[in-house]
């Protein structure tokens, strides 16, 4: 085997440093979820800065020809029994809010680990420590410890994404930071040099206020940790309004709070203010949290809050394939929630083994293989255990959410959000995504007929959508329980009564059935029938069935003062459930359909027909779906403006027409078929259109669309010169 100093100057020029802009996976395998916690640890190219599981390295190896990785393990240390430390203190309360730094709230503990790092060269895997480089030569040994240096120093890409997510929750510019105010009183604070509380020595979570440099501590904790409010007390007693947090400075900026405005700020003179007091800015390292990650690490806990609303009971943990939990990654339970049950479905699991969903195959294989479904390692557990104890590894689906999310306005961030309308954003993605192949949302797609009835002619119309989740109104007086007992617990809370009970209002989920199968009044209809308005009667029901019905519980509704608020109520749904009165029946013998008639427009007998007002932005959805412009004008007229599902389906049954791409004619206009009622174009544009490679004839119905004519002619373009790229992405 070749010396390993030598091996190493082979591959010197495939071992980089990362620069500021490089983006360094060292938190999660790039095909599976191995990290550095994992059985084997994680490699991380030292060229591409990708990582790999030891179960991938290797094939990353054969296909790249890269030989040098840092590989990294994790081995987490034992932790000191809270209820029973021995120090003499008493033993810390549990949270009982959901919040941070505030009386009842989460305490803060970083999880320590041992860490393992050292340089291995494939395929020998020789392996190169920290000790080995200073026997090599100073080329090798300065190159590998820098790269080494920063690719543990790098903030892996997972927690960038994570603290820029938070940071999505925009902080504002503070008020104070144009015109603060600082004293010269001459106060320099050192650069990393143990600050100090001046009141009581406190070394961690030190604060500076930019106009007197006084260095305090933060605010304290629900258990007396994080600090001894010596910096709000500060504020309270001078009213100088901010403070920067010492151990976040860094050249891109730094924690300021505001303490007047009560809450996080920017502050765009902070270089400024800084200097005043002697700190430069950029010479400044990170040596404590951010408040941001404080928030995601807090977050990121809520097992324990899960356990508290357990009631105290013990939950047995579960392990094995199918039964992979997801941790949480702040704010994330809807899209676990939503990805847990989409992988019960067979049409989900089967993407797993799909090349052409490998977006889906990484997250699929996690969930159902059973490799994370371990128990956690417990270094305060004997060997051979018989019982496992402590929560599963799990998988952090961080790759999986940044794809789904990435562009999105909403899935992109932090923030709470819902899970039906993540549900139908994913859906959309995997129907984009399979245009070519088996689409698994099918398993949740059915088609809805709604029938609408003239009340005065009874005849009726029929149409149909897609859908994939079926909505159940909440029919609140149809609760089982009365209504004194459920007003007389709401003016017990009201009032302020702890001991009030919890009564929620108990609604049958067949009252919910019933109220989507029944008919809902419409008026104002204009009957195409008796050519007026009238009223008329709509009943939903399913054209088709699908394999697996998703159902949401439209708990939101408007109070009296038409603000939003979410109905508290108990619903029991049932094992099974009969459909079978809600199935479509379509046209029944004898029954007559209104003519397809559009409202006539208004006239007078001394002015003109004019032309329709269509709604424009249904007419460019349809032509982008590529139907003839007349067709989509003709479709939003004869369904009068009601919508793109309408329209869509006016097309569907039209394509067949003679006349289905003639011009649009209105009742009582005098042009005849084959014409179109538009105003000349002079010569000029006719002549302009041409030059751009249209007929004489073609320019001239164009009629002076420069709009249409431009995407006409780019899609054409486009066509000539990609055609692969047309015919497999776009036909």
């Amino acid at each position: 085997m070749a010396d390993v100093g030598e091996v190493l100057m082979s591959v010197l020029s495939t071992i980089r440093v990362p620069k500021p802009g490089d983006r360094v996976h060292k938190d999660e395998c790039a095909l599976s979820f191995s990290s550095p916690e994992s059985e084997g640890g994680i490699y991380v190219c030292m060229n591409t800065f990708l990582g790999f599981g030891s179960q991938y390295v290797g094939r990353h190896h054969a296909r790249t020809g890269q030989r040098a990785y840092l590989h990294i393990t994790r081995t987490r240390k034992a932790k000191e029994d809270e209820n029973n430390s021995g120090s003499g203190h008493p033993p810390k309360k549990k949270p009982t809010r959901l919040a941070i730094g505030i009386e009842g709230g989460f305490d803060v503990e970083q999880e320590l680990y041992e860490e393992d790092v050292k340089v291995v060269i494939l395929p020998d895997r020789q392996e190169v420590t920290s000790e080995d480089l200073g026997t090599m030569p100073d080329v090798v040994r300065e190159r590998v410890s820098l790269s080494m240096s920063g690719i543990m120093a790098a903030d892996s890409v997972s927690h960038t994404l994570q603290v820029q997510q938070w940071d999505g929750e925009v902080r504002q510019e503070s008020k104070h930071a144009a015109n603060l105010k600082q004293l010269d009183n001459g106060v320099k604070i050192p650069p990393r040099c143990g600050w100090r509380c001046e009141v009581c020595d406190l070394q961690e979570n030190i604060w500076m206020n930019l106009t007197d440099g006084k260095v305090l501590c933060g605010r304290r904790y629900f258990d007396g940790s994080g600090g001894n409010n010596h910096a709000l007390l500060h504020f309270q007693e001078t009213g100088y309004p901010l403070a920067v947090k010492l151990g976040t400075i860094t050249p891109d900026g730094a924690d300021v709070y505001s303490y007047d405005e009560d809450d996080m700020v920017l502050d765009s003179k902070l270089p400024e203010h800084l200097a005043h007091f002697g700190i430069n800015m950029m010479t400044m390292e990170k040596t404590e949290r951010t408040m941001t990650e404080l928030e995601i690490a807090v977050n990121q806990r809520v097992g324990e809050w899960e356990v508290i609303q357990e009631s105290g009971t013990t939950l047995k943990p579960l392990f094995g394939p199918g039964v992979t939990g997801m941790k949480n990654l702040g704010n994330s339970c809807y899209l676990n929630s939503v990805m847990q049950v989409l992988f019960t479905v067979p049409d989900f699991q089967s993407t797993s083994v799909m090349p052409s969903f490998f977006f889906l195959a990484k997250l699929g294989y996690g969930l159902l293989s059973g490799e994370y479904s371990k128990p956690a390692p417990d270094p305060g557990d004997e060997i051979g255990a018989s019982e496992p104890r402590g929560d599963q590894v799990g998988i952090a689906p961080r790759m999986f959410k940044a794809l789904v999310g990435r562009g999105h306005p909403e899935f992109s961030t932090n923030r709470q959000q819902d899970a039906q309308e993540f549900l139908l954003h994913f859906i959309n993605m995997v129907e984009r995504n399979c245009r070519s192949g088996p689409n698994p949302s099918e398993a949740f797609r059915f088609l809805v007929e709604e029938k609408i009835v003239c009340q005065q002619s009874q005849k009726a119309k029929y149409t149909q959508r897609v859908d994939y989740i079926v909505q159940l109104p909440v029919p609140m007086d149809q609760a089982a329980n009365t209504g004194e007992e459920l007003k007389e617990a709401e003016r017990r809370r009201e009032e302020g009564d702890s001991s009030a009970p919890t009564v929620r209002a108990q609604i049958p989920f067949s009252a919910c059935m019933a109220a989507l199968s029944e008919p809902e009044m419409l008026t104002d209809f204009w009957s195409s029938a008796v050519q007026a308005k009238t009223s008329a009667t709509k009943t939903t029901r399913f054209a088709s069935f699908p394999d697996h019905l998703v159902i949401q519980i439209k708990k939101f509704t408007f109070g009296l003062d038409w603000v939003p608020k979410k109905l508290d109520v108990s619903i029991d749904v049932p094992d099974t459930l009969d459909l079978s009165g809600l199935r479509a029946t379509g046209q029944q013998p004898g029954e007559e359909l209104l003519p397809e008639v559009a409202p006539p427009p208004l006239m007078t007998p001394d002015v003109e027909v004019k032309a329709p007002v269509l709604d424009d932005s249904t007419v460019s959805q349809l032509c982008e779906m590529g139907f003839p412009l007349e067709a989509c004008r003709k479709a939003v007229y004869y369904t009068g403006n009601t919508g793109i599902d309408a329209a869509m389906n006016w097309i569907m049954s039209h394509m067949d027409d003679p006349d289905f791409s003639a011009p649009l004619v209105l009742p009582g206009s005098s042009s005849g078929p084959g014409t179109t009622p538009t105003e000349s174009l002079s010569e000029e544009h006719l002549a302009t259109i041409v030059s751009m490679g249209f007929s004489r004839d073609q320019a001239t119905k164009a009629r002076g669309n420069w709009q249409l004519v431009y995407i006409w002619k780019i899609c054409l373009i486009m066509l000539a010169c990609f055609p692969s790229f047309i015919t497999e992405n776009l036909i």
